[in-house]
């Protein structure tokens, strides 16, 4: 028995009519040493049956409410699962082209997800050029973060296209509580709310200034160094204050999405590392940061200071973390410094911005997300987040610009039904409040994998982004030869 946490229930209070919070990857397989050739919606339920139990949460459980919205939901195994039922397929004409499938990946990642089954999908999508299979995966975030979609992951795939041995299912299938049990325990946590929201603002009042928006606001960086001294806290590095410029991507997003993926190579990517300092993850910042700086000025739209840009960090640490229940995320916010032209200071600026963010993230161990979804009781909390999301594009809150996520990966190739995976390409949440572009990226067997998630009706085309990573990439090989 398992129940959503508060940062769980978040992703699910924060569903409307245009904003859907599954995150989905579209993987790029050979079929080729597929049995008989082809890769099979029958191949894939009889894969997912063997191996759910392997897997994570999302794959056989469903939600069940708690009665009046009193708690939040709770997690059991849905006792009608079958994989077929959650697995669809689609031709393309042949020879289908990238932009055909990121045309249809658009269509299926703007379609929300059945709340009164386990809370995935998958769809086949044949007759790509070069007899490829296109394999679109959708899971809902309030079941899955980073760490147990990489789980998930690990239990379908082998290392060889010869599936692995594997251990026999001897699992308890799990059962929500009876209703008097949930009301009543329900209750009891509403009573005792008041208590657990106050010791939530307390950890959460010294790093106000963290959270994103906040830290732009006057005197919000004072009391936060003021209370983490009070409180006789380890001093963190001061977040920057920054607001987040007007830009085409952040106005309030419709119901249409576009999607484009692309990859880089890894070795480039980290060659330069070794040549400018940093990280691999600075070095993908600071492509990102020239690659909107193109696209905003091609429009005439570069603003004179920084974007503000959001990357998810994994709160799971050390061994047993991925047993944690729930969402362990947070976010860091820095400066994304497109508005500096020169290459050399805008690489600089950026591995600096993000050096002082992650410090600071590690002193405040990045906690205010969960603490923060907790300030309300169960019974209000959809309603308030969902006022907050809808008042933000009228108030013109923009705390952020947008999401940019870097996942490390394994670096060598993988099999699914003994398809060999050429790619994956992560696609991931846009919102009215973090901006309606996200690009997240996934380094995998020698390459860094790009996929991008934009609202249609403002970037259109986000495959013109795509082209200027590359563009950014040869720049900062050139700035290395210099």
């Amino acid at each position: 028995m398992t129940q959503l946490t508060t940062v769980d229930a978040t992703f699910l209070h924060a569903e409307n009519a245009t904003t859907h919070a599954h995150i989905a990857g579209l993987g790029i397989v050979d079929p080729g040493t597929c049995p008989g050739g082809r890769l099979t919606v029958p191949h894939v339920a009889e894969l997912i049956r063997s191996r759910a139990h392997l897997a994570a949460r999302p794959l056989r459980q469903r939600l069940v409410q708690v009665p009046l919205g009193l708690d939040n939901p709770y997690w059991e195994d849905d006792p009608d699962f079958e994989p077929e039922r959650h697995i669809s397929e689609f031709g393309l004409p042949e020879p289908g082209s990238d932009r055909q499938l990121a045309n249809l990946v658009a269509m299926l990642h703007e379609q929300p997800l059945d709340r009164s089954r386990p809370l995935w999908e998958m769809v086949l999508i044949q007759g790509l050029a070069g007899g490829r299979t296109a394999v679109y995966v959708k899971v809902h975030h309030a079941a899955i973060d980073g760490v147990m979609a990489a789980e998930t992951l690990a239990a379908l795939l082998d290392l060889t296209p010869e599936p692995r041995d594997l251990p026999a299912d001897e699992t308890v299938p799990a059962r929500a509580p009876g209703m008097a049990s949930m009301l009543g325990t329900g209750l009891l946590r509403t009573v005792l709310h008041p208590v657990r929201s106050a010791v939530s603002a307390v950890r959460t009042a010294p790093y106000l200034d963290e959270v994103p928006g906040l830290s732009s606001l006057p005197g919000v960086g004072r009391m936060s160094s003021w209370m983490q001294g009070a409180l006789g806290r380890p001093e963190v590095p001061r977040a920057p204050r920054v607001s987040a410029p007007p830009t085409p991507f952040n106005h309030p997003i419709g119901r249409r999405r576009a999607v484009a993926c692309g990859e880089l190579p890894l070795a480039d990517i980290k060659e330069i590392r070794r040549a400018l300092g940093g990280s691999v993850n600075d070095v993908v910042m600071a492509l990102c940061a020239t690659a909107l700086r193109q696209w905003l000025d091609k429009r005439g739209e570069l603003p004179e200071r920084p974007l503000v840009a959001a990357v998810p960090v994994s709160l799971r640490r050390g061994a047993g973390a991925s047993a944690e229940p729930g969402n362990q995320v947070s976010i860091m916010t820095t400066p994304l410094a497109t508005h500096l032209p020169d290459p050399a200071d805008r690489y600089t600026a950026v591995q600096r911005d993000l050096d002082v963010a992650k410090r600071r993230f590690t002193g405040s161990s990045g906690s205010w997300v969960r603490e923060m979804s907790g300030l309300l009781p169960a019974p209000f909390a959809a309603a308030v987040t969902r006022l907050a999301l809808q008042a933000a594009p009228v108030v013109s809150l923009r705390p952020i610009n947008l999401v940019i996520s870097n996942v490390p990966g394994p670096q060598f190739p993988l099999y699914l039904c003994g398809a060999k995976v050429l790619g994956y390409y992560p696609i991931s949440v846009i919102t009215d409040v973090s901006g309606g572009l996200n690009i997240t990226v996934f380094s995998y067997d020698g390459k860094v994998d790009v996929g991008i998630v934009a609202c249609r009706d403002l970037i259109p085309d986000p495959s013109e982004i795509i082209d200027h990573l590359v563009d950014a990439l040869d720049e900062l090989r050139s700035l290395c030869r210099e």
